[in-house]
């Protein structure tokens, strides 16, 4: 069996010093380790408890075969562009950058100067490294993309730290990054609306939470047995104006901060609806009109 490469790392945050210790687990080298401050490299290098501290990002680079950009989204390409000013460093490296909204493309200088390129994005949040923790990559979701050398290799990277990858074309790393966010971050501003319609039913926040969350875990649990189309239920599948109507009138009344978002969302959810065949097409037109009008 072929040595597992020796890689470096290119700023030292959570991210950065968690990838160092677990590929160093999993039978990989750390050679390098740079990051804007001194004392977050130090703290990689003797997290991974190899490696050496580079006095740049390119020092760092030339020490592996494998370097992980592991920076802040705004500071990835002028990293690479500092790369890339010494192509004879390059040749048969690979360079990774980690994050979920931009694609390889942000590394074509370091193509250009002999290098493969890719992106893996771990579809994790990541608290600060503590001694004894398992590890956070087991058994999560990592997206890959880039050249064919690239993505290869982090189908390896991946299996290597016991997660699971998925390919995605390089031009569709936004549109899988808006995902993650709707499927992660929208779903807090969901809930949070939720959670505000019944404090207007005097439920303290911790007690609306708790009356929700078996709702909340049943729908979550339907779409996953069933898909988004078969799992919907609810006034709007029934085609039930009535109810939607009464939602409406209270809604713009108590708290007109919300209602222009139930009305997008009863829009969309209006037409997942009409897809499942069932909804009858009149009740359909009265849902549309309702959702469509703007309060008095």
């Amino acid at each position: 069996m072929a040595p597992k490469p020796d890689f470096s790392i290119i700023g030292c945050g959570r991210v950065g010093i968690a990838l160092a210790v677990f590929l160093s687990r999993a039978g990989y080298r750390p050679a390098g380790f740079f990051s804007k401050s001194a004392g977050s490299a130090q703290k990689a290098c003797d997290t991974a408890g190899a490696g050496k501290v580079a006095e740049s990002a390119v020092q760092a680079a030339a020490m592996a075969k494998v370097v992980f950009i592991s920076t802040p989204d705004q500071a990835i390409e002028s990293v690479c562009e500092d790369l890339a000013e010494h192509p004879e460093k390059m040749q048969g490296i690979t360079v990774f950058h980690l994050s979920g909204a931009l694609s390889s493309d942000i590394l074509i200088s370091a193509r250009q100067a002999g290098a493969s390129a890719g992106s893996i994005h771990p579809l994790q949040s990541f608290a600060p490294f503590q001694g004894g923790q398992s590890s956070p990559f087991s058994g999560i979701n990592m997206s890959i993309e880039g050249d064919d050398l690239a993505v290869e290799l982090g189908k390896t990277i991946v299996r290597d730290l016991e997660a699971r990858y998925f390919c995605i074309p390089t031009p569709a790393k936004t549109l899988y990054h808006a995902a993650a966010v709707v499927a992660s971050n929208y779903l807090v501003t969901l809930e949070h609306f939720a959670l505000e319609l019944l404090n207007q039913a005097d439920l303290s926040p911790e007690k609306a939470f708790e009356i929700l969350e078996p709702l909340i875990w049943g729908t979550l649990n339907n779409i996953k047995s069933q898909g988004t189309i078969n799992a919907l239920t609810g006034p709007v599948a029934r085609g039930d104006a009535t109810v939607v109507g009464n939602h409406l009138r209270d809604i713009d009344k108590a708290m007109p901060d919300f209602k222009t978002l139930y009305r997008v969302l009863g829009q969309h959810t209006l037409e997942i609806a009409r897809k499942r065949g069932e909804i009858d097409p009149k009740a359909a037109a009265d849902l549309a009109r309702l959702f469509e009008e703007e309060s008095s």
